[in-house]
């Protein structure tokens, strides 16, 4: 009968909702391996065969200066000759060399104009090396310009949707050099947090440690935790860090509320408690109405007409609001319960929570942006 019960205990368990439960994430979705990172490029280019919407070369001399030496490059002497084109235009090209990228690879470039161009819809990039930090030529762009804007002018009124003047080239660039990595010479491995977190740290530290069997894991700070590789990896340390990022574990979530004043949004953090707190809501309002009147003289008087003014005077205490209370411990439900109650929309919410937070109530970081 007792192994009877137990068998029903557990059947109950795990029939109850998981909805409670935190959610898990892999490793790789929260941290980055030290030393495995993309590398910036940027370039300096022209795009031609522009519809006549390329820079003025009048006022951008130096995509004239350009042209002349690429097509002098080419074999064209173009010197004491006046350029007048107006499907040229001169472009910084940007680009991230992903970590391990190998020559011939190809990667996605960004396209952005430097002069006065007004479109780069239909433009074709000529030949541009891409450089890195070092000053390193890494990669060569070429190819057709993505644009998804369009700006179209008349006389008196012009439209204009999007961002005409940058584009994209997906695969627009092929790797010509590579960064050397020697991967499988690490005996230690660092993880980097995205969100630095001690909580979480010691969580990697753990559930790490326990995957390998051993106290290879140890936590550095918030933000780093050190692996020593295992013996028996050898030199298969790929191997090891593939079966290090699929690991999941539960992320501490810091009590945050953010604001963005511009756009009047506001996200509140699941840990987000309140001590108890009342809330009241309401504004004076003074509205004030003009309705002049035109006074008339009897008929075939000498009076003038007149203009009497009416003014009418609606002064409005908030005296109709009502007051909301929070007791101690409140979650985020009850909040957001409680602030629809008083009917206050994201504006006012935001001078609330700047409130609750100055009264002690807000036990949670309240950013502002």
């Amino acid at each position: 009968m007792r192994t009877a019960l137990h068998a029903l205990l557990a059947a109950i368990v795990a029939l109850m909702p998981l909805s409670g439960l935190a959610a898990t994430v892999r490793l790789k979705d929260i941290v980055d391996v030290e030393g495995v990172r993309g590398n910036d490029l940027v370039g300096y280019g022209l795009i031609v065969g522009l519809n006549g919407t390329g820079d003025s070369l009048r006022n951008v001399p130096y995509t004239t200066e350009s042209l002349v030496n690429l097509l002098e490059r080419l074999g064209v002497n173009v010197s004491g000759e006046t350029v007048q084109a107006k499907n040229v235009a001169a472009v910084m090209v940007t680009a991230t060399l992903p970590a391990f990228a190998r020559t011939g690879s190809q990667i996605d470039i960004t396209v952005s104009a430097v002069g006065d161009a007004k479109s780069l819809l239909g433009g074709t990039l000529v030949l541009t090396p891409l450089l890195a930090a070092d000053g390193q030529v890494y990669a060569v762009a070429q190819g057709t310009i993505l644009a998804g804007g369009f700006d179209v002018r008349g006389e008196a009124a012009s439209v204009t949707r999007g961002v005409p003047t940058s584009g994209s080239i997906p695969g627009g660039a092929r790797v010509e050099r590579e960064v050397a990595f020697a991967l499988n010479d690490l005996r230690t491995l660092r993880l980097a947090l995205r969100d630095p977190d001690f909580t979480t740290a010691g969580r990697i530290e753990a559930v790490v440690n326990r995957e390998v069997g051993e106290p290879a894991a140890r936590m550095l700070d918030p933000g780093t935790v050190e692996i020593t590789v295992p013996g028996r990896f050898g030199d298969r340390i790929a191997g090891f860090v593939a079966s290090v990022e699929t690991l999941e574990i539960v992320p501490d979530q810091p009590a945050r509320v953010v604001v963005d004043q511009r756009s009047g949004t506001i996200v509140v953090g699941a840990n987000v408690r309140l001590s108890e707190v009342a809330i009241s809501q309401g504004n004076l309002t003074v509205k004030v109405t003009e309705t002049p009147q035109v006074s008339q003289p009897n008929p075939f008087s000498n009076g003038d007409s007149i203009v009497v003014p009416r003014t009418g005077i609606d002064v409005d205490t908030g005296a109709a609001g009502k007051v909301a209370m929070l007791r101690e411990g409140a979650t985020l439900a009850e909040l957001v319960e409680g602030l629809n109650a008083l009917g206050v929309g994201p504006r006012d919410l935001i001078d609330i929570l700047g409130a609750i937070k100055t009264a002690g109530a807000l036990h949670a970081d309240l950013v502002v942006r």
